[in-house]
């Protein structure tokens, strides 16, 4: 499939190509999620407050961030898996999210004591964060790049980096459930480092795994 003539059927019509390229890819990935959501139900499971924490302000934005980034993540996957692939709104949908996560920091500031500042963006275990996240997000990164292998990415760095946007968020909304550090600064700081390090990790791959 990775031949100029592809490219050139997709540039002219590629609208069933094109469908099955999404297919293949979405399958793929969304097999991993759910892979890992099994998993971590299993050998994790959600916070023991989460039915009475899940109303609060706190957490309702928190889900709400990591849930609409694991959307884009997903939405930049699908498209750049096809050699006619394009960022189009979905990356104004990443400026979105980025500054709901900002004005969720300036609010939090404000309300917040400053002596109390530093405890409220450090938590109780951003370590963990930063190793739980990653770890999470392996399994749909491996679905994601399993269905992008049956495609022809335009740009196989930045179709990586996509994958690892799409995994990453799914870690990130994985670990959410379970960790009980719900402040703004918290979620603003650690979440965007670890799921960062796994777009890294995606571009990397996808620099030699996709690359045609």
């Amino acid at each position: 499939m990775r031949t100029k003539d592809l490219i050139e059927l997709l540039a002219k019509d590629g609208q069933s190509p094109a469908t099955e390229l999404n297919r293949v890819v979405a399958l793929a990935f969304l097999g991993g999620v759910a892979l890992i959501a099994l998993v971590f139900a299993l050998a994790i499971g959600a916070r023991a407050d989460l039915s009475e924490a899940i109303w609060t302000t706190r957490v309702i934005f928190k889900m709400a961030v990591v849930i609409a980034l694991a959307i884009v993540g997903f939405g930049l996957l699908m498209q750049l898996g096809r050699p006619t692939g394009r960022f189009t709104s979905w990356v104004w949908l990443v400026v979105a999210v980025t500054a709901a996560l900002v004005a969720g920091v300036v609010f939090e500031l404000a309300v917040v004591p400053s002596g109390q500042w530093i405890t409220s963006l450090n938590g109780t275990n951003r370590m963990l964060c930063l190793v739980a996240v990653p770890a999470l997000s392996i399994i749909p990164l491996a679905g994601a790049f399993a269905g992008l292998r049956h495609g022809a990415p335009r740009d196989a760095v930045w179709a990586g980096a996509g994958a690892g946007l799409a995994a990453g968020a799914v870690g990130a909304t994985l670990y959410a459930l379970n960790c009980n550090n719900d402040s703004p600064l918290f979620v603003a700081t650690w979440y965007p480092i670890a799921i960062g390090m796994v777009v890294l990790l995606g571009a990397m791959i996808g620099r030699v795994a996709l690359r045609w």
